[in-house]
């Protein structure tokens, strides 16, 4: 089963087979369309020339890559904060985990690890880092013992409440209704 958080059919089978296009993915899931967010990855290798390499993205010239990021149409909304997160990320991963993005979560003891992992990357809050372990273990396979508590309530079977439960366009559809209620909530709450 791949991913379907692009709405791409190039895009997704990247998130899918490339962990750091994944990664890269859901830091950019913020403040802009998850789609556009997710696709990011694709259009990013297409404008490098190249596969996604932690140690390349690491060693490019910061301004050159948020060059690169501000093509238009650009990567992201804010572009050269995006570009310095993702170079950041890619330090992480050649830092911490010998360049294979994918160990930030094969090598995790248990979900409380690999929430602790997910959060400490550059772009991710405690609550991005449950949607991101959800997404994992609901789609990937990737089962740490206990990840669905460390998650909660994002790996709870049958929610829609994040981009951990899309897998086509009906599930995006309840996603979406889901968020534009909580927005509608916390505006009342707040009025």
């Amino acid at each position: 089963m791949g991913l379907h958080l692009s709405q791409i059919d190039e895009a997704d089978e990247l998130l899918t087979n490339d962990p750091l296009a994944l990664l890269i993915g859901m830091v950019l899931d913020q403040q802009i369309p998850l789609e556009r967010a997710f696709a990011a990855p694709l259009e990013l290798t297409r404008r490098l020339g190249r596969s996604l390499d932690p140690a390349d993205l690491a060693a490019m010239n910061p301004d050159e890559l948020a060059a690169t990021f501000s093509i238009q149409p650009a990567l992201h909304r804010f572009p050269a904060a995006m570009a310095q997160r993702t170079q950041k990320l890619c330090q992480i991963v050649i830092d911490s985990y010998d360049g294979d993005a994918a160990r930030v979560w094969t090598t995790a003891a248990d979900g409380r690890d690999l929430l602790k992992r997910v959060a400490a990357l550059p772009g991710f809050g405690m609550q991005k880092a449950k949607i991101f372990v959800a997404l994992l273990g609901k789609q990937l396979g990737v089962k740490a013992p206990g990840w669905r508590e460390a998650t909660a309530p994002f790996g709870e079977t049958g929610s829609y409440l994040s981009v951990a439960d899309i897998v086509d366009q009906q599930s995006r559809d309840k996603v979406r209704e889901y968020k534009k209620q909580m927005k509608a909530a916390a505006k009342a709450q707040a009025g």
